[in-house]
């Protein structure tokens, strides 16, 4: 049993935590809620948020955002299912060697594969489209994914694969029917964690798609809007920031439980 000091002191420790967190967030919310210089409004107004919205064109930049990170989090879904299926399940020869190949994608720090993709992209025509920032997303993204349900596969018992092929189902009829149901709470953490990591992903935009704004995500947007404005209107620049952290801010709050429950199932399992 705890005792109550050490009840206090955890809950003071969260509290402390939480508030470490959330105050950088605060404090951006409250200044673009706040009247910029020579402004009528009075309180708090929403004055900048429209600024922003107009000037920025962030309305095509969190489309596209939206667009890469959701392609980007169903393909590397998808993959990962299939080859964490594969790699914990079904036995090969050379399964050791193939995992030990996808952890050099976990060590690889992505500025060294800046060069080398750019210099891809720009010989294939695909610069400055959708596809520049989709495929290197998935690629470096697929790594962890497979190890994530590799990993959660294993730990489901052989009894399952074994019956399944009593009754005369085939490896996908399994997958399909058995592990991917089982395995729906760690796909949809690990599509958080992915869609987390794409949508704040800017290097990657920054090179390969610096010159078409019709294809640019937001935060390469809010960079370029927020190198215009800077000295001008923090407030409308704050603003600005909000729009583009808020679509990630609302999906955690929607999928909170399912990815917690993700977590903890594999914690437990």
């Amino acid at each position: 049993m705890e005792s109550r000091k050490e009840v206090v002191f955890g809950h003071l420790i969260l509290v402390i935590g939480a508030f470490v967190a959330l105050y950088p967030f605060v404090s951006v919310l409250l200044q673009a809620l706040s009247p910029a210089p020579g402004s009528t409004a009075q309180g708090l107004t929403l004055e900048n948020f429209i600024a922003a919205w107009t000037r920025g064109g962030f309305s095509r930049s969190l489309f596209n955002s939206a667009l890469v990170a959701i392609s980007v989090v169903v393909a590397t879904a998808v993959a990962a299912v299939l080859a964490g299926y594969v790699l914990s399940v079904l036995k090969f020869k050379w399964r050791v060697l193939v995992f030990a190949l996808l952890m050099i994608g976990l060590v690889l720090p992505s500025e060294a594969r800046i060069i080398p993709l750019y210099n891809f992209f720009s010989s294939t025509g695909l610069l400055n489209t959708y596809w520049a920032l989709i495929l290197p997303q998935v690629a470096s993204s697929l790594p962890l994914a497979t190890f994530w349900m590799a990993n959660y596969f294993s730990q489901l018992p052989d009894s399952l694969g074994e019956a399944a092929a009593l009754d005369g189902a085939g490896e996908f009829q399994t997958l399909r029917y058995i592990y991917a149901p089982l395995g729906m709470s760690a796909v949809m953490t690990l599509s958080c964690l992915i869609f987390l990591y794409t949508w704040n992903e800017f290097m990657l935009a920054l090179v390969l798609m610096p010159d078409n704004v019709a294809v640019q995500t937001a935060p390469l947007s809010l960079s370029f809007f927020a190198g215009n404005e800077r000295t001008t209107e923090p407030e409308v620049i704050a603003a600005a920031a909000v729009l583009v952290a808020l679509p990630v801010v609302i999906a955690y709050f929607l999928l909170q439980r399912r990815f917690m429950s993700g977590l903890l199932d594999g914690a437990v399992k």
